[in-house]
């Protein structure tokens, strides 16, 4: 046995009597900040939070007594934390299994997050799947109190099996009575009241987590989690940005976003244009249908890249469920945006700024990018952002898209070392709100490109583009025609500049790859020569 393996007995008291505790004090606060009249509702309740609190207890109890001992720096304590985090993601998918809505919605917040472990992000990401729908009868009494009207007056027909289910709501197919077929999304019931419980108890944990582990600090994670849910649970809302969505998108025929039905909308009721399609990440169906994976990804990257730099008002939750490919398009094909509640609008300033940040990544202007780095408030960390978004490091000489050479891998890993978790969770604490959002739409298209077969330099080179679209005058609202067509031939200019300077970096890098292994080559021929002579003397 290892050396901490003398713990398991005091490992195992500590769970429970930390569980304990913490569930004690959890159920003090819940009594004194939630209605407890409600009693179906709070017993779910106190026992989604028990099993938390255990599930989270077991983790902090896993990192203390198993990492006792061994020093920071050394091959044994990184396998073993490894081996922890995978053990610890697999506790908390046993935990949003059990307890299923804002917990699976927790998980797959998490899995989105690059900055968290891969054990945790690979794990939590079959959250992005698993959700129950609930019964019919329960569905129906949320759409007869919400409306106020019985479904028979409201519809010719409603499939009573759902078309679609996820951690919050689902979805089922329906006609209207002028004949108009809709999706109809019905909130599932009592959500409100879980929220207030389930958010207390994330809250609870991840302050007592950083009581343990001052440096694992999660409540900047929690904070945009509840931002985000809070909208969510508000169909009004989604329907807004869906239709304010819609007019961003307007002149792109590439983009299919459903209309809103408002005399049978609510703030738990959403009746919407049914629109068909497979998920944008089933690769069978593209097959069939001649669809090329490589061209949806690029559209893809076009719409989400127009989101970030050009419109600053950004769809937050781009997983496979929420967009469909439609075999109807210009193309051969278009993409259908759904579910609209989680949006987030990017301030102007920040717009900007991501903008240039974006063009002095790609010409790795690292003063530029070290002055934005102060703007964005993340200070020294501000050296690591081309590695974060373009995987080379901010002194590269490796071409855009390319794998980083060997040396710079070393050099990398050596820097790497020096970074402690208090120094990950500085960085995340520092970066404003809209920062954390694009972080996480980014890492969601990137699993999505990667799923698709297509290479990252896709999603490179149209940022780069839509950063320059969104420097131009033509992001600016009210442009006329001819405003229009003035800005976009600058736009293009300037974007085969940059394209062509990327083109000589990469060219350049291709002709120093050329250089070194002529000069190894030359070396080992000059080595065997000199043998070889060397050999005919003796």
């Amino acid at each position: 046995m290892r050396r901490y393996g003398g713990y398991k007995f005091g490992a195992k008291t500590s769970v429970y009597l930390l569980t304990a505790t913490g569930f004690a004090a959890l159920t003090y606060h819940s009594c004194n900040s939630i209605n407890t009249n409600d009693s179906p509702n709070f017993i779910n309740g106190v026992v989604r939070s028990s099993r938390a609190i255990f599930a989270i207890t077991s983790c902090v109890v896993d990192y203390k007594y198993s990492l006792h001992g061994l020093l920071a720096d050394s091959d044994e304590y990184g396998r073993t934390l490894a081996e922890i985090h995978l053990r610890s993601a697999r506790r908390i998918l046993k935990l949003c299994d059990a307890n299923r809505g804002f917990y699976v919605k927790a998980g797959q917040f998490v899995a989105a997050v690059r900055q968290v472990p891969r054990e945790y992000s690979s794990t939590l990401s079959s959250l992005q799947d698993k959700a129950v729908p609930c019964n019919f009868e329960a569905a129906k009494e949320v759409i007869v109190k919400s409306l106020g009207k019985e479904l028979s007056e409201i519809f010719l027909s409603f499939d009573e099996q759902p078309v679609a289910a996820a951690s919050i709501a689902q979805v089922h197919h329906a006609v209207l009575k002028d004949h108009q077929e809709v999706a109809v999304k019905i909130q599932y019931p009592g959500l409100e009241y879980q929220m207030k419980f389930d958010l207390a108890t994330m809250t609870f944990l991840s302050r007592s987590v950083a009581l343990f582990f001052p440096e694992y600090r999660f409540e900047w994670m929690i904070s945009e989690f509840t931002k985000s849910i809070a909208c969510e649970l508000d169909f009004i809302q989604e329907a807004k940005n869906s239709e304010r969505a819609a007019n961003n998108f307007k002149r792109n025929r590439m983009v299919k976003i459903p209309s809103v039905y408002w005399d049978f909308t609510s703030k738990q009721v959403l009746t919407m244009q049914f629109c068909e399609g497979k998920k944008v990440d089933d690769l069978e169906f593209l097959k069939q249908m001649g669809i090329s994976p490589f061209e949806v990804a690029k559209t893809l990257v076009d719409v989400f890249a127009e989101m970030i730099f050009v419109h600053g008002f950004l769809h937050g939750d781009p997983h496979p469920g929420n967009i469909l490919v439609s075999p109807q398009g210009p193309n051969g094909f278009s993409l259908v945006i759904l579910d609209h509640g989680i949006y987030k609008q990017l301030s102007e300033d920040f717009r900007k700024n991501y903008c240039q940040l974006w063009e002095a990544l790609i010409r790795l202007d690292s003063q530029k990018i070290q002055q934005l780095g102060e703007t964005f408030g993340v200070g020294k960390y501000a050296r690591y952002f081309p590695v974060i978004f373009t995987g080379r490091t901010i002194n590269s000489k490796t071409g855009l898209g390319k794998t980083m050479s060997l040396e710079e891998k070393r050099h990398l890993k050596e820097d790497l070392k020096s970074l402690k978790m208090e120094d990950i969770s500085s960085f995340m604490e520092s970066l404003p709100p809209d920062f954390l959002t694009v972080l996480r739409t980014d890492g969601l298209l990137r699993s999505l490109i990667s799923k698709l077969g297509a290479s990252h330099r896709i999603r490179l080179l149209t940022y780069a583009r839509c950063a320059l679209r969104g420097l131009s005058s033509e992001a600016s609202s009210g442009s006329d025609s001819a405003v229009y067509v003035v800005s976009r031939f600058k736009t293009s200019i300037k974007y085969i500049q940059l394209r062509l300077l990327l083109e000589i970096l990469e060219f350049a890098a291709f002709m120093n790859e050329i250089r070194v292994s002529l000069a190894t080559k030359l070396r080992q021929i000059m080595s065997s020569s000199r043998d070889h002579i060397l050999r005919l003397h003796l």
